[in-house]
């Protein structure tokens, strides 16, 4: 009986549910990727990309102070209010939609990262705190850590990421975890302002 209910918990597909037998469960992901059931500190690591962005340097920082660290204009790692308004403005966004994200996002995340009790009047996010950060909303991405909840609301994610067909790749959702996708999105934003500013 034990043992036949040890099988049954092993089973992947459902005879009622088709779609489980069409999309089948990766049984080589143990192969592709050590350990997947473990958080990674410093990386945001799936099948394709075991050993995290090619390129990006984590600094040693988790991957959600990563994710923030875009925000940090002068890398002194405190996020004020100005630079979140000018990392959202890098990223595409209009003037009204970069102050509103600025405000929102400081006032909300200010306070639980102090570094102290009594709150700042300039609403510095602390990045070495972010883990304090981490709101009921999250994805459950990061632990408490901070090592494994996108802070940017989904809707943001889809704006910048969205490709020509109108849908945000699986790639796109795990390099916004660790901050490349943000790197990449100014660049790309960057470049197509310099075009415009030729042509």
């Amino acid at each position: 009986m034990a043992v036949e209910m040890e099988k049954e918990s092993m089973i992947t597909e459902a005879h009622n549910a088709p779609v489980t037998a069409e999309r089948r469960v990766r049984s080589d992901l143990e192969t592709t990727l050590p350990k997947p059931y473990m958080p990674r500190a410093l990386i945001a690591p799936d099948a394709s990309h075991p050993n995290g962005t090619p390129g990006h340097k984590h600094h040693n920082l988790t991957v959600l102070q990563q994710h923030c660290a875009f925000f940090d204009q002068d890398g002194n790692g405190i996020i004020y209010p100005w630079e979140t308004y000018m990392g959202f403005r890098a990223l595409g966004f209009n003037v009204i939609v970069s102050v509103i994200m600025a405000i929102g996002i400081n006032l909300a995340m200010s306070y639980p990262t102090q570094p102290h009790w009594f709150p700042s009047l300039l609403f510095p996010i602390y990045i070495h705190n972010m883990h304090r950060a981490k709101h009921g909303s999250d994805s459950g991405v990061y632990d408490t850590e901070g090592r494994a909840a996108g802070k940017l609301e989904w809707g943001v994610l889809y704006v910048i990421a969205r490709d020509e067909d109108g849908f945000v790749s699986k790639e796109a959702v795990r390099r916004c975890y660790d901050g490349s996708l943000f790197e990449y999105c100014a660049k790309m934003n960057a470049a197509n302002k310099e075009e415009a500013k030729m042509g």
